[in-house]
């Protein structure tokens, strides 16, 4: 009977191991599988949804702060995307002076077919330029000039007579050109711009925004023969009836730049404008790196022989992006 017991009780032993044997293997290949499972699944996520690298792009605010300028408005875009990379003032009303013949440049440029074509200047032309105190490309009454001339006298020198003159051409009149100029605004969605003339010359109704002409110059410099007029420091009108010799005309901007550089790139080009209502303003291109930029400031103090504060922003600026 004793015998008996024994051996019911190590039957029942060997049961008892035999259970936790069978469970210790069940949880141990689980556990195996489990963590087999979220190994698959990490790897499988990450082939289906690779990880994306956070931008790279620099915050431009970080190296440029528009309190260090001396213009009251200003707006600085990057050309391939219009990026606005810094801004002051940007949406506020401002009287753009020369820098309206940026857009006379350019609708002339859309609106002649032959940028050779003659056009003879003639004295009606002048009238209330030389009163107004307005800056002259050098051409003559009785002159004949080609349009491409004209044009590169509008930009660089920033001729109000080479305004007039294509104006003329093209449209019969002063207000008739500047109908078509408004019309360009509008295009463009230029909202806050109204030109009452093609020179710059003061007016209360002729007004902009640094925004605004920002989106012009952006859009000018599509046209390669606008590019071409901008970029230029110095243009050579061949001989005429008025000067054997031709004209040469030296870009403003360029001259008031000087020798000075920028770090890691160049200014390209540019258009200066002032009036006592404007301030020293600056519409300028500039490449840093491998990358185009627009700068546009309006409102500085000085004048023409003053410091130049509207170069010396725009070296600011510019340079500020090449030490990024």
């Amino acid at each position: 009977m004793e015998r008996k017991v024994r051996k019911k009780k190590s039957r029942i032993r060997r049961f008892v191991k035999f259970l936790m044997m069978v469970v210790i293997a069940v949880f141990a290949y689980r556990s195996f599988i489990t963590q087999g499972s979220n190994q698959i699944s990490e790897i499988e996520y990450e082939d289906r949804f690779p990880s994306i690298p956070l931008s790279k792009e620099p915050d431009f605010t970080a190296f440029i702060s528009s309190d260090q300028l001396y213009s009251s408005n200003g707006i600085l875009i990057r050309f391939t995307d219009d990026a606005v990379l810094m801004e002051k003032n940007s949406e506020e009303k401002i009287y753009p002076a020369s820098l309206t013949k940026m857009m006379t440049v350019l609708v002339a440029i859309e609106n002649l077919p032959d940028l050779d074509e003659k056009i003879k200047i003639t004295w009606s032309m002048f009238e209330g330029l030389y009163e107004a105190n307005a800056s002259m490309a050098g051409f003559q009454a009785g002159e004949e000039v080609r349009a491409i001339d004209l044009l590169y006298g509008v930009m660089l020198p920033s001729g109000a007579e080479s305004c007039i003159a294509l104006a003329d051409y093209i449209a019969g009149s002063e207000e008739n050109f500047v109908r078509l100029m408004n019309q360009k605004a509008k295009e463009l969605g230029m909202t806050d711009t109204h030109f009452e003339n093609t020179t710059g010359l003061h007016s209360e109704n002729h007004y902009t925004t640094v925004k605004d002409l920002a989106v012009l110059l952006r859009n000018a410099l599509k046209n390669a023969a606008f590019r071409d007029i901008f970029t230029t420091f110095c243009y050579s009108v061949p001989p005429t009836n008025k000067h054997p010799d031709g004209i040469t005309f030296y870009s403003t901007m360029f001259e008031r730049l000087g020798i000075q550089s920028i770090v890691d790139g160049e200014i390209l080009g540019g258009k200066t404008g002032y009036t006592d209502e404007a301030g020293l303003c600056l519409a300028s291109l500039a490449k840093v790196g491998e990358e185009e930029y627009i700068l546009i400031t309006t409102g500085a103090k000085g004048n023409h022989f003053s410091e130049q504060y509207h170069i010396a922003d725009a070296l600011t600026v510019y340079n500020s992006i090449g030490k990024k």
